[in-house]
């Protein structure tokens, strides 16, 4: 099974208004556990950041003016998330805004729930946690991540928080996953090997062992009205 947690950062709140997106990162899971696989893309978005979002991110327009549109990686990133199983905090508003993006594009762009599809771990939490604080990082505190150097928001960063309190939530990273072919050749070369009689150590009963042996026989035989099959000739 293949996820992947994605968070983004973004110029404002509302996509209805215009604001863009300037930054997604993406962390791959495959098989309940978190893979080396990522992508990270700062955009231009072509417009001014609103100084509640840069407080929040710490942004402005001028450190994205030399970056790629979100048209120029539009592309990549599809290929990306193709198939997979989007893990999102709150992810009607990153779902929003990607959205927003693709239409801008153009109807032959689709949407994000064209290419896989999303779960929300915001509303996991709520369901877990009635009543409490399910930000990021209450959840950390919560399932002790540790989120120190999060001192501003950033995608990448964000997305690898949340893959470890995604795992945590949901029952921890799976054991370590062996290769299973290599894991195959080794049990049945383990079962082919040969038993040799110096791997045995054969202890034979002594005479106090075969007669308790015999009375727990004929106890067996008298309460099965003479059934005890290891007593038939």
């Amino acid at each position: 099974m293949r996820q992947i947690v994605l968070d983004t950062e973004t110029t404002g709140l509302e996509p209805a208004l215009g604001h863009r997106i300037i930054e997604i990162g993406c962390v791959e899971i495959v098989n309940r556990r978190i893979a080396s696989a990522q992508f990270h893309q700062y955009l231009n978005p072509g417009r001014e950041i609103d100084a509640g979002a840069a407080e929040v991110h710490g942004m402005t327009l001028d450190d994205l003016r030399d970056k790629p549109t979100f048209a120029e990686i539009a592309a990549e990133f599809i290929e990306f998330i193709r198939g997979a199983e989007l893990v999102i905090h709150n992810a009607a508003f990153d779902v929003g805004f990607l959205n927003a993006e693709f239409e801008l594009l153009g109807s032959a762009w689709g949407c994000t729930e064209d290419y896989c599809t999303v779960f929300d771990t915001l509303k996991l939490a709520r369901s877990m946690h009635p009543g409490q604080r399910n930000s990021l990082d209450a959840l950390c505190r919560r399932y002790e991540i540790d989120n120190a150097h999060r001192e501003l928001h950033g995608a990448l960063l964000d997305a690898e928080l949340l893959a470890e309190t995604y795992l945590a939530m949901t029952g921890g990273q799976a054991a370590l996953e062996l290769d299973s072919a290599a894991a195959s050749e080794r049990a049945t070369t383990e079962m082919a090997a040969p038993v040799t009689h110096a791997q045995l150590h054969v202890v034979a009963p002594n005479a106090t062992d075969l007669g308790a042996h015999r009375d727990t026989l004929e106890r067996i035989n008298a309460s099965s009205g003479g059934a005890c099959v290891w007593l038939k000739p």
